[in-house]
């Protein structure tokens, strides 16, 4: 006769495997969790990333359109343009500004030769950005185009639809703002 183990003894091996092998429940909730807190927390870091980076983008030139007060401001006329930038006459506008022969603006599609342009000078350099309406909606362009990515990552990382639908719409309408005032 062979003898037998104690039913005590195998029962309780089989109990520890089973609680080693499934984690409970309340485990996988605080997992669950913090894996969307993570997500949640790195998407909502790119979103803000991009955010801060078409602002950084667009004040490069915005500055300068925006806040006028003390800057020389004055007209321009495209006679000849070149691959990256177009250079014409600078007539001024404002006071204390003196004219110049030859300014220099970048070549985009707001500029075209033969067109006169109002524009701001940056300070200490011959070189103009447009200004009024149409200058202030073309240096908020990089902006627009942050606003659209930002409201794929916002809805796509974030999973919030309307918010991401206002990021969106507000970069279309900044965007069709510029181009039809160009």
């Amino acid at each position: 006769m062979i003898p037998a183990m104690p039913a005590t003894a195998t029962s309780s091996r089989q109990a520890r495997r089973t609680v080693k092998a499934r984690p409970s429940l309340q485990a996988r909730r605080v997992s669950s969790a913090a894996l969307r807190f993570g997500r949640l927390a790195a998407m909502g870091a790119v979103a803000v990333l991009i955010l801060i980076a078409g602002v950084w983008g667009s004040w490069g030139s915005a500055q300068y359109v925006m806040l006028t007060k003390g800057r020389e401001r004055g007209t321009v006329e495209v006679t000849r343009c070149g691959a990256d930038t177009c250079t014409g006459p600078y007539t001024p506008l404002s006071s204390g500004s003196p004219a110049r022969e030859r300014v220099v603006i970048e070549h985009t599609a707001a500029v075209r030769k033969g067109q006169t342009y109002t524009v701001v000078v940056k300070p200490g350099t011959g070189e103009v950005v447009r200004s009024g309406p149409a200058g202030v909606l073309y240096s908020w362009v990089p902006m627009g185009g942050a606003l659209l990515l930002a409201s794929v990552v916002v809805a796509g990382g974030l999973r919030r639809t309307r918010v991401a639908w206002v990021l969106a719409g507000s970069g279309v309408a900044l965007l069709t703002a510029a181009f039809v005032t160009i």
